[in-house]
Parts: structure tokens; sequence; C-alpha cells
């Protein structure tokens, strides 16, 4: 059930301005001049659910296909790869000034220590390149490399970004995570301790989650040191595990459409402590591999929808922050 919307009179009064949310972009823009742009590089990891070390076959919700762009080339080198992203980008967001190297595929600090401080300085070699996003699991961050990270940070930008996906141990166990939500409130911790900006990755609607626990998942997160959230809806990628079991049985694994989704994702941003920021509000996987749910909303519609619900209510993010 939605939140009780305050009388019209609290419509103006929200402290984020029309958006109603504390968005990352603006806190960028603020903070650097302008837009930082990410450019994703393959560095060749893997993750420790797919390589035994855990267990095979990785999480049922991922094929990497699903978020790497179609221009990279693995095979590449670093250095290769960003000049073929930067080329890319340079045509869809001329102007942009600042670009980070993003390691997104796989778990990026997975591998010896000498392996990733190689990858990493190759990227930063990069003229053109300032900065590190580094997409990882809270289980494959040892204090070492979150020592050097924070001394990488000294100098250069850099975002941690950590898969938490669900504060729901049982959820987490269902899509064959590997970790339970008090490894990634340890992992948040530790790097926050170092002085490392961390961005948490949840995904909502996963199977054996209800709306309760999504909504607490607000206040769960609301109590680390985390810097910003990225929230993805739940998609069905061809090649999973849990695509072939949604085809099995629909029922096993239930969807949310698209107004579904813009009232839980209100749900859950009045609930969110104020300070943490939206830098995403959803995903959007290429249409060769969704199979499921096809919403007639594109990624870009999200965040204005949103904002109009929140307007609707007479909210804004952290309304409810702390309530009972």
């Amino acid at each position: 059930m939605n939140a009780v919307a305050t009388p019209a009179a609290a419509v103006t009064s929200s402290p984020f301005g029309a958006r109603r949310y504390n968005a990352w972009n603006d806190h960028v823009k603020r903070r650097y001049g302008g837009r930082v742009q990410k450019v994703s590089v393959a560095a060749g990891f893997t993750c420790p659910n797919r390589d035994g070390t855990l267990g095979q076959g990785g999480c049922t919700f991922c094929n990497n296909a699903g978020f790497t762009p179609g221009y990279l080339d693995r095979r590449d080198s670093i250095h290769a790869q960003i000049d073929t992203g930067l080329r890319f980008l340079d045509r869809r967001y001329p102007g942009t000034a600042r670009f980070i190297a993003y390691f997104q595929s796989y778990t990026n600090t997975y591998g010896e220590f000498e392996r990733l401080k190689a990858v990493y300085e190759e990227a930063l070699a990069h003229p053109r390149i300032g900065g590190l996003a580094i997409g990882t699991r809270p289980d494959c961050l040892p204090d070492a490399v979150l020592d050097y990270l924070a001394d990488l940070a000294r100098e250069h930008i850099v975002e941690l970004e950590i898969g938490v996906e669900s504060c729901d141990d049982e959820a987490l166990r269902r899509v064959n995570r590997g970790h339970d939500f008090a490894c990634s409130e340890d992992a948040i911790r530790r790097a926050a301790a170092r002085g490392l900006e961390s961005t948490a990755h949840l995904i909502l609607g996963l199977p054996g989650e209800t709306r309760a626990g999504m909504l607490d998942a607000a206040r769960r997160l609301s109590a680390l040191p985390l810097a910003a959230l990225k929230l993805h809806q739940l998609q069905l990628v061809r090649g999973t595990a849990m695509a072939r079991d949604w085809q099995r049985d629909p029922a096993s694994v239930p969807l949310l459409d698209e107004d579904a989704y813009i009232a839980l994702l209100a749900d859950f941003v009045e609930r969110l402590a104020p300070h943490i920021m939206l830098q995403r509000l959803g995903s959007e996987v290429p249409p060769a591999l969704k199979l499921a749910p096809q919403w007639n909303m594109r990624l870009a519609e999200l965040a204005p929808r949103l904002s109009a619900e929140l307007t609707r209510r007479g909210s804004w993010q952290g309304r409810l922050y702390g309530a009972a």
C-alpha cells in the first residue's frame, strides 16, 4: 500500500527541488563542474560462484552480456578498449571533459593482487582517464585491496560499486549469490573506514522477497555508510537459470509491471535516508537478450515518472525515513 500523501501545501517543501530525490548526477556536476562519464572496460575477471570457489553457474539472474557494451572486445588491451569506448562516448556525449574507466563485468577485485594493480594502473595511465569505477562483490574485498584503492583515491576518482542485490538472506540463497547480507554490511563499513565511497547495487523483486522486506531494505541500507545506490528492477535475461525457471513456471518468478515498479520505487525512496544518492533507478537489458517483463516505458522515462509520483503524493526522498 502506498504511503498516505501529506497535504498539498507540503508539495513545495522537498529539499531536492523538482526531482524530489537526491540524484547522483546533480552531485557529480556540483562536485566536478560537469558530467563524469564512465568508459566500460572488460578485464577478463570471473566470479567465485562461477569458477568453483563458492559454486558453479553464477547468480541465477546473471548474463554479463546484458550489461556489457556491444563495442567491447575483451581480447583488446585495457588502453585499446578505452580508446574504442571514448570514440563511442564522444559521439554520444559531446563536450564531456571527465572520464573514468568502468570495470563492470564480473567481479573486478577477484584476482591476484598484482594483476588487479596492473589493470587499474593501465587504465589510469590513459591520458583521458581520471579515475576508476570498480564493480565487485562484498566477499571479494580483502583489506589489502581496500588499502590500495584508498591510496589511489587520494589522487583519482575511485567509485566502489558493491553488488548487495538483496538484504534478504533467503533471497540471496535462492539466486545462488554465495554471500549473505552481513557480508555486504561488513564490506561497506570497511570501505568507508578507509574513506572510500561505495555505491550498493540492489535488485527489487527477486523471487521470495516480499514488499515489506524490500521496503525494510531501505531502512537497513540507510544504516550503512553508503554514498549511493543503484536500483534495478528484476529482468529476465535469456540464457540465465532464472529465465529458464520462469519459462517452466511463470508463477515461480513474479515480475513487476511498470506501474507497480514506480509505486514500489516511490515507497522505497520515501524510506531511504536523504543523504544516500540515487545513481540509478532501474536498468535496461538489450532487447535481443531481454525475455521479460516487457514494459512500454523506456529507462529515460523512469526518473520523471518517479518525480511525478512523489509530487502527486506531496513527498520526497527520506520523508518517511526513521518512521516506525
